[in-house]
């Protein structure tokens, strides 16, 4: 068994690691096998990345020999007993099942389930089509942060480097093992920044400036915006921009901005309980029986659950779920729904946070 110790001079992470959990109790898990299933394939190197005394370092635990398989699980097994978390990346799909199916192969307790995992693919993921990225993997997500790898090869390509190993070892091949295995623990840190596009959406923005601006669109049109700036949560490690249902956000660095479209409109207040209700045709609303039962019978109708409202000219904002009350629509069946933009609103900072956060998720959720 071979084992390869490495600490990461000056290798600094641009996230706080202790938003998952203390840096100390923290060991980033990879592994190498020469196939996906562990019954029918061999387990061949073992990485760990762990922080200690103020640095990042990195072992590796590398199979010589395909009976050494027992040797590097215990040693690592053993070398975890002082850590709480386990990251990985994607490591439910397969790292995590692969030891406790290949210590099941060879008759070894699993203590892997004492450690609290912590997937950062699963983490980073849900916001795969917010930064416009084609997929999830962890090449993909280094390429988006500008970072270079070193190795050469894939993790497939490097099976046959593998058994060439076995029958022949060369330092040459050692090398291109442990690199590989080396630069997948040193990715796992340097895409921990991508964490704070997860952190974004599950923490809050607080909005420090609103305002409403006018502007000319495309076909000649004026139309109003509402502007909202806030601070973020985390500092962004690229800026993104993102729209969606007509809303739009940028952030970068730790700020962010909304632009957010304002109707200046007549629309409908639909009151829930119709059967208390007369229609009047002529005025086009509705009133409640107690007054408009001195309306003449031949000007008034029964209210149903369409005719049932009373319009309003005024300035109205988008909501996309029911945040602020009274709720206006165009129409009855309109799947849109808006709230009134008050004077009372316009001095509410807490409200616009709120509706920033609001805005934000949609944004999130809407591909």
């Amino acid at each position: 068994m071979k084992i390869s110790k490495e600490t990461l001079e000056e290798f600094d992470i641009d996230y706080d690691i202790s938003r998952l959990a203390p840096p100390e109790e923290v060991v980033f898990l990879d592994i190498e096998t020469t196939g996906f299933t562990a019954r029918s394939s061999y387990l061949y190197m073992i990485g760990c990345a762990y922080y200690s005394e103020g640095r990042w370092c990195t072992i590796q635990w590398l199979a010589e020999r395909y009976e050494q398989e027992v040797e590097i699980l215990n040693a690592f097994f053993e070398f975890v007993k002082g850590f709480k978390y386990v990251v990985h990346f994607n490591g439910n799909q397969f790292d995590l099942p692969y030891i406790t199916q290949k210590c099941a192969q060879l008759g070894l307790d699993c203590p892997l389930d004492d450690l609290k995992g912590i997937d950062l693919y699963k983490r980073i993921s849900p916001c795969k089509v917010f930064l416009g990225l084609s997929n999830c993997k962890q090449k993909t997500m280094e390429k988006f942060l500008g970072i270079d790898r070193t190795d050469a090869f894939s993790g497939g390509e490097l099976i046959g480097v593998y058994h060439d190993y076995v029958k022949d070892p060369s330092e040459f091949s050692r090398n291109t093992l442990l690199l590989h295995n080396e630069d997948d623990l040193k990715g796992m840190l340097s895409i921990l920044p991508m964490l704070s596009y997860h952190d974004l959406f599950n923490e809050s923005v607080h909005v420090k400036k609103a305002s409403a601006e006018t502007y000319t669109d495309r076909a000649g049109e004026t139309r109003q915006e509402l502007i909202l700036i806030a601070d973020l949560p985390v500092f962004l490690p690229k800026p993104v921009t993102a729209s969606a249902n007509g809303c739009y956000f940028h952030g970068e660095g730790s700020e962010g901005s909304f632009r957010i479209p304002i109707y200046t409109e007549e629309m409908k207040y639909y009151y829930a309980n119709y059967k208390d209700y007369y229609y009047l045709p002529e005025e086009d609303v509705a009133l409640h029986k107690s007054v408009a039962s001195f309306v003449d019978k031949d000007h008034r109708t029964q209210a149903t659950a369409s005719t049932c409202y009373t319009r309003k000219e005024s300035r109205y904002l988008p909501q996309f779920e029911i945040l602020f009350e009274p709720i206006f629509r165009r129409e009855y069946r309109s799947k849109e729904v808006f709230f009134e933009l008050t004077d009372e609103l316009k001095r509410d900072r807490a409200a616009f946070t709120e509706y920033a956060n609001h805005i934000l998720q949609m944004i999130g959720t809407t591909y």
